[in-house]
């Protein structure tokens, strides 16, 4: 699965500080995991309707926000309920259970839009599902003019089985938008954009069986990778995308525009390895 609400990881995944783009390994998940279950050092900012919003170690008015939300519970199926997405396809495949991909969503008006090149990986741990990824750099697919190049330091889904077919989700994610923002937006992230994406994915999760047994039933590349047929990419073609090295916008000046365009994006998650 990738989404809209904003949460974080304690420590962030191996690429911060260094160069090497690597693939997560069991230990980065299990400690992804230990991140969505822990509430030691986390503030509830949201809790109604069943969902809770976390953030963590950083002041409110801070543009990089560590936020974790969960809640009672991908790519062609996504573009039915995520109306806040622009694009979003896969690039090429790098293992079994990791690729490379774009994702692109609509920002709060007067805000520009931004965009994502991350590389994800997926696995099943016990009875619980996760999906994590980062920001890398491609040589073919570059910033472009029209988006804001935004960096996802780790972005995640945690979907743990509760019990009689239904699971509880978790969301986390640290994401730097490249940009001073008004913290009209900070503060709407935790009050309103997270438990509103939250209860989106909840709906599209109720609806999902059944758009899936009209659309290609039998093509699930996530379970059975014999059925990928992404190109291939090489560990070698990429880099970590760091985000000193990409252009750095001041709108802190601009003025609050509820009723314009969309109440932003998914922290660079993308959606689930395939549809």
């Amino acid at each position: 699965p990738g989404p809209h609400p904003a949460a974080a990881a304690a420590a962030g995944p191996r690429p911060l500080g260094g160069e090497m783009v690597y693939i997560p390994d069991d230990s980065d998940f299990s400690s992804f995991r230990d991140q969505c279950e822990s509430l030691e050092g986390w503030h509830c900012r949201y809790n109604k309707a069943g969902v809770t919003v976390w953030s963590q170690g950083q002041e409110e008015s801070c543009t990089v926000q560590k936020i974790k939300v969960s809640g009672a519970s991908l790519t062609h199926y996504r573009r039915k309920w995520d109306s806040n997405m622009i694009e979003t396809y896969d690039i090429g495949r790098l293992t079994v259970n990791a690729d490379v991909g774009y994702y692109s969503w609509k920002c709060p008006s007067p805000l520009k839009n931004r965009d994502f090149v991350t590389l994800r990986s997926w696995l099943p741990l016990g009875n619980d599902y996760m999906i994590i990824n980062y920001s890398v750099k491609h040589p073919k697919y570059p910033p472009r003019k029209d988006f804001v190049r935004a960096v996802s330091l780790q972005t995640g889904y945690l979907i743990k089985a509760n019990g009689d077919g239904a699971c509880i989700l978790y969301y986390l994610t640290q994401v730097d938008p490249r940009g001073s923002l008004p913290k009209w937006v900070v503060n709407r992230v935790s009050q309103f954009v997270a438990p509103k994406a939250m209860k989106k994915i909840y709906k599209a999760g109720l609806k999902y069986p059944e758009w899936k047994r009209r659309h290609d039933p039998e093509y699930k590349p996530w379970v059975y990778p014999e059925q990928n047929t992404l190109p291939s990419v090489s560990l070698a073609e990429l880099s970590v995308q760091h985000a000193e090295s990409l252009e750095n916008i001041d709108e802190t000046g601009l003025p609050e525009e509820p009723s314009q365009g969309g109440t932003g994006g998914h922290g660079g998650a993308r959606a689930a390895p395939a549809r």
